[in-house]
């Protein structure tokens, strides 16, 4: 890549990277395994996932699925994830293209979708909430949930990502004009996922005119961002490993110094980016279950966060989500008791999202020791709880790509648990790696 190319990636906070993927001869099908924050109450999958594959390289011997996470025997499946690194690096089991971004396609229940492998500078990046910085969280970090993902990744050899990175581009100019000319890119790799995954294939992208393609298109959108608030790639998925990669790099500054720091690869994270208006990109709204909490209580703390309320009873599931997911302006969401469906209109002084609004009644009732709550994927799902006795159930509005980035900008990171990018099969699987030490 020629210098001037790379200082204008680079300007933009992107990079190519010396991406490993398996050589010719490893089964793909067996090496890619779903991200590891997926089916973390379904051991079984990872049951599965281990017979399938016994004795192969995978990279299921070089992540830690977190439904293990408290096993307590940490350490000695770090070491053994630490060793396997090793090995397949003395094996000289990957091919390193070098320089070099990957056209992903993969293809889902939701449709064909496209991705582009590359690597995000964790200088522009930062996880607080309030943060105007280029990378952002789109939901608040649990930081908490840091440590023991540090725990994973300080020695470990290789980064392989299951972070998956927003941007906007309505005029599908970048990610979308590499997957047009996908016939003239070499193929790297073409599988089929396991335990349905659906199907990938990986395209080569280093020449010059190609990685040109995303620098001018993420140019653009830069230039018409807001530069005081100026928020290009937006977290989808993965942001507590993200963050995980941006604390050991804080600290690697600590103890070599900044400037050495800005030299080490750790400086920098290997990503998915996608653009959110994709249209396999599939947003799902989470919902919320107050249990042994009567309506009237979570009504009750609702009103006490809001500036107006309109409500309407509605007499099934579709028609409250046909009232909530409207364009006006206002705030919407629905509460389910037992057989009863309210619409809610709502509009706040201090918040501008339904999510914000419930999960501040939340905070406050957990406080008050006066309910339990969870978070549910799937409306059908949060109305059967929410109709047993003692249940209340909140239907969140569907999440706009419209306004999504408007959204972050304004109110900053969503509440955790918002929203989620496609059901767990459809999650990124692990497929490319990167040195890291």
């Amino acid at each position: 890549m020629n210098t001037k190319l790379r200082e204008k990636l680079n300007s933009l906070s992107l990079d190519t990277g010396d991406i490993l993927l398996p050589k010719e001869g490893i089964d793909y099908g067996k090496w890619a395994v779903v991200a590891c924050d997926q089916f973390t109450s379904q051991r079984d999958y990872w049951k599965k996932v281990e017979e399938i594959t016994k004795d192969v390289p995978s990279t299921i011997h070089l992540i830690y699925p977190e439904c293990y996470l408290e096993d307590g025997n940490k350490e000695k499946i770090i070491d053994e994830i630490n060793s396997s690194m090793k090995s397949y690096l003395e094996k000289d089991i990957f091919t390193c293209y070098k320089d070099s971004f990957i056209l992903v396609e993969r293809s889902t229940s939701a449709g064909v979708r496209h991705g582009l492998v590359a690597s995000l500078d964790l200088e522009s990046y930062s996880y607080e909430k309030d943060s105007r910085s280029l990378i952002r969280a789109t939901e608040g970090t649990i930081l908490s949930r840091i440590p023991p993902r540090k725990e994973i990744r300080k020695n470990a050899l290789l980064e392989l990502p299951h972070i998956m990175v927003l941007i906007s581009d309505s005029r599908r100019s970048i990610i979308e004009r590499l997957a047009a000319k996908k016939d003239s890119l070499p193929c790297v790799y073409d599988t089929e996922l396991m335990l349905g995954g659906g199907h990938i294939r990986g395209y080569l992208v280093n020449s010059d005119e190609d990685i040109g393609i995303v620098a001018d298109g993420l140019q653009f959108l830069y230039d018409r961002l807001d530069k005081s608030n100026p928020l290009l790639y937006a977290m989808g998925d993965g942001n507590h490993s993200l963050a995980t990669a941006k604390s050991l790099y804080e600290d690697l500054k600590q103890s070599i110094g900044p400037e050495k720091a800005k030299q080490h690869p750790s400086r920098w994270a290997l990503v998915e980016i996608e653009n959110i208006f994709d249209p396999a990109l599939t947003f799902e709204a989470i919902h919320r279950v107050f249990f042994n909490t009567d309506e009237d209580i979570v009504a009750q703390k609702i009103r006490s966060y809001c500036s107006s309320v309109e409500t309407e009873a509605v007499p099934s599931l579709d028609v409250l989500r046909q009232r909530i997911n409207v364009n006006d302006g206002k705030i919407h969401f629905g509460l389910i008791s037992g057989s009863r469906r309210t619409a809610w209109t709502v509009t706040s002084d201090r918040y501008s999202l339904g999510a914000s609004i419930i999960q501040a009644c939340i905070d406050s009732l957990l406080e008050e020791g006066r309910t339990n709550v969870d978070y549910i994927h799937g409306a059908e799902v949060t109305e059967r709880i929410a109709s047993e006795e003692g249940n209340t159930g909140i239907i969140m509005s569907e999440i706009s790509k419209e306004t999504f980035f408007d959204d972050i900008i304004k109110d900053g990171a969503f509440p955790r648990k918002t929203f989620s990018i496609g059901h767990a099969e459809e999650k990124r699987y692990y497929m490319e790696g990167r040195r890291i030490r």
